[in-house]
């Protein structure tokens, strides 16, 4: 259990890295085309997002993500008492991954982010986001597992664009990203509703899953 934990904290962490650090970099280098800079923070996230769950996979599952742990323990994948142990390091790896990103551009080690998402759109956006995550790796997981971490990728990359939120599809991510005044930041008064989204949105889909699948656990 520890080595699992420990895998999902780094995992996080350099999730977390890789889409603050891209987006401090995009923005740097982009001259204020924020396509531009959004683009750079999706090819960014997507690679890592790859070589993340290759790595963290055999040992933990590479769930990095609360929604993914949730959705593995609804499957009972994932024992309950195991649960709090991979939320703790996914939340605790995800801060420490903004520290991290923070640092290696000169910046304050934490600033509150005042980049407002709250539109009723965004938190629409988020649903499906973290929704469509879950549906997609519980899927995926049973016919094409050796192709997961390129599928996750692939669906994470095209919901940057296609959700209006730029899909955070993450509550660890989301907390790591409004302790970040930067491209990627949300405010803190928002993180409660994307959370809210997100899990929503991971339930359904764990639900609507098990019903496609005609899975025992759903009976």
């Amino acid at each position: 259990m520890l080595r699992r934990a420990a895998a999902e904290f780094l995992g996080t962490m350099l999730l977390v890295t890789a889409v603050v650090g891209s987006g401090i970099m995009g923005e740097r280098l982009a001259a204020g085309n924020v396509a531009l800079a959004l683009l750079a923070n999706t090819l960014a996230t997507g690679a890592a997002l790859v070589f993340l769950i290759f790595t963290f996979g055999p040992i933990s599952g590479a769930h990095l993500n609360p929604v993914v742990s949730l959705a593995a323990a609804m499957q009972r994948e994932l024992k309950l008492t195991e649960l709090p142990a991979y939320l703790l390091a996914q939340v605790t790896g995800g801060t420490t991954g903004t520290v991290l990103a923070h640092l290696m551009f000169t910046l304050p080690p934490l600033a509150l982010s005042t980049h407002t998402r709250a539109t009723p759109g965004e938190l629409l956006a988020e649903m499906v986001a973290a929704g469509g995550l879950v549906f997609v790796i519980l899927s995926c997981a049973r016919t094409a597992q050796s192709h997961v971490p390129f599928i996750v990728a692939a669906y994470i990359m095209s919901a940057y664009w296609f959700t209006s939120s730029t899909s955070f599809a993450n509550p660890a991510v989301t907390i790591a990203r409004s302790l970040s005044d930067t491209f990627a930041g949300i405010r803190p008064a928002d993180v409660p509703g994307f959370v809210t989204a997100q899990f929503l949105g991971a339930f359904l889909a764990t639900y609507l899953f098990r019903w496609f699948a005609k899975s025992p656990a759903s009976s």
